[in-house]
C-alpha cells in the first residue's frame, strides 16, 4: 500500500491537480514524515542538510500547497508557527504552559465533549487534530 510519503502517491497527486513534481516537494513531504511534528523553520533546516540553497520561502509555500492537497495538516499548539504532520497522524495535543512539553492522547477521549456540542448547539466537533493548553503533571509536581 503507497503513503502519502511515497514519491509515487506525491507525484500522482500534483499530476491529477495538473501541478508538477518538484524535488522540494517531496523533500518538505518526507521531512514531516520524519520529523512527525515540525514547525516550518524545522522543516528548512532537515531538507536543508541534503539541499543547502532551499530557503524558507519554498517551505512555507510547499507546506500550504500539501497542507491544501490534504497531505499534511497544521496544527496551532501555541505562540509561533503553526506545526505540521502527516494527516493520518489523528490525536489531541496537550500543550503545557510552562516546559512546553506536547503529549498527545486518541481524539476519542473528546467524544463525550463532541456529543455535547453537536446536542445542545448543534456543532459538529473535529478534534482530528486539536490542542489543549494547560500544565503537565511533571510542571504540577514542581510547584506543589
Amino acid at each position: 500500500m503507497e503513503t502519502a510519503g511515497e514519491p509515487k502517491a506525491l507525484r500522482k497527486t500534483l499530476h491529477e491537480r495538473g501541478m508538477r513534481m518538484t524535488p522540494q516537494r517531496q523533500m518538505v513531504l518526507d521531512a514531516v514524515r520524519s520529523l512527525g511534528h515540525a514547525t516550518p523553520e524545522q522543516v528548512c533546516r532537515h531538507v536543508q542538510v541534503g539541499a543547502p540553497t532551499v530557503n524558507i520561502t519554498t517551505i512555507y509555500r510547499t507546506l500550504d500547497l500539501l497542507d491544501q492537497l490534504g497531505l499534511v495538516r497544521h496544527t496551532h499548539l501555541g505562540h509561533g508557527a503553526p506545526s505540521y504532520s502527516v494527516q493520518e497522524h489523528e490525536h489531541v495535543h496537550l500543550v503545557c504552559h510552562r516546559c512546553g512539553r506536547v503529549d498527545e492522547v486518541p481524539c476519542a477521549l473528546l467524544g463525550p465533549l463532541g456529543g455535547t456540542l453537536d446536542a445542545e448547539y448543534g456543532f459538529e466537533l473535529d478534534a482530528s487534530h486539536l490542542a489543549l493548553s494547560g500544565t503537565c503533571r511533571d510542571c504540577l509536581k514542581e510547584s506543589s
